[in-house]
């Protein structure tokens, strides 16, 4: 059986024996082809976007589940949506193989136990309107493949993104996301371009999953929590530049108000 291309040979050898500047010159030049892999999975990244808005609307969940770099991308890509528009943490949930203590540590043989990662999603009473996307570069690890059998088993819609083609992870979603990034840099560490592609992935996803739910105005951030001095600096801007207003104004209806959103909001209501 051919090994799968996450795990084939590096195209370069000896790496040791290489100056940094090769390194990195190398490392940069595979690099340069993880964005027309994420390219050519649009219509695939299409389709999945397309199914869960409504899902969504309803207000249906999405859960990233994933193991070890994998399963970090999903946390991170989940934890940076409520900060950034504006929403609970409980619309995009990053589920990861050994639990947050995995964030940090390898939890050892977690990613091998097929039935856990249901346990996991069930702690969140999952619904009809709730989707689950596994993501892992082999498209075989069994913690997220057995995640997505039973969620599409339970009637949740599914989906992935894996690295190689014709997986079973794929196989057992209804919209597989595949990016065929090619072999690593160094062979077999799918932290690297497979990594890379992942979290291009997960941010179109989530970032068009907001924008459909009306979390974006414009190309602002309007929902953004204000979290630090830098984030209500920008939302006096976007006041300013909206409606007008000297920066004393700006600052004193963002902060009474809690965003730029709700600032908008009020004003519409007073017209």
């Amino acid at each position: 059986m051919n090994r799968k291309i996450t795990e084939q040979e590096s195209h370069y050898r000896h790496l040791e024996r290489m100056t940094v500047t090769e390194l990195l010159t190398h490392i940069n030049e595979e690099d340069a082809g993880v964005a027309q892999a994420v390219k050519m999975a649009i219509p695939q990244i299409t389709a999945l976007v397309e199914a869960i808005v409504p899902r969504m609307q309803r207000g249906g969940r999405l859960f990233y589940v994933g193991a070890g770099t994998s399963g970090r991308m999903g946390v991170l890509d989940a934890s940076e949506v409520p900060p950034t528009f504006g929403v609970p943490d409980t619309w995009v949930v990053g589920i990861i193989a050994g639990g947050d203590r995995a964030l940090r540590h390898a939890v050892e043989q977690a990613e091998d136990d097929a039935d856990q990662a249901w346990r996991d999603i069930m702690a969140y009473h999952p619904t009809a309107d709730d989707t689950v996307v596994g993501i892992a570069a082999s498209g075989t690890t069994p913690y997220v493949v057995g995640a997505v059998k039973e969620a599409r088993r339970n009637g949740l819609l599914t989906g992935c993104i894996t690295s190689n083609p014709d997986t079973p992870l794929a196989a057992a979603c209804d919209y597989p996301i595949e990016t065929i990034v090619g072999p690593e840099f160094v062979t077999g560490s799918s932290r690297m371009k497979s990594g890379t592609a992942q979290k291009m992935v997960l941010n179109m996803i989530s970032t068009s999953l907001m924008i459909r739910m009306g979390r974006v105005r414009d190309n602002r951030m309007v929902n953004m929590q204000l979290t630090s001095n830098k984030l209500v600096d920008r939302g006096v801007r976007m006041l300013q530049e909206l409606l007008h207003l000297d920066e004393e104004e700006a600052k004193r209806r963002l902060l009474a108000a809690g965003s730029v959103s709700e600032v908008l909001k009020r004003e519409q209501s007073e017209i």
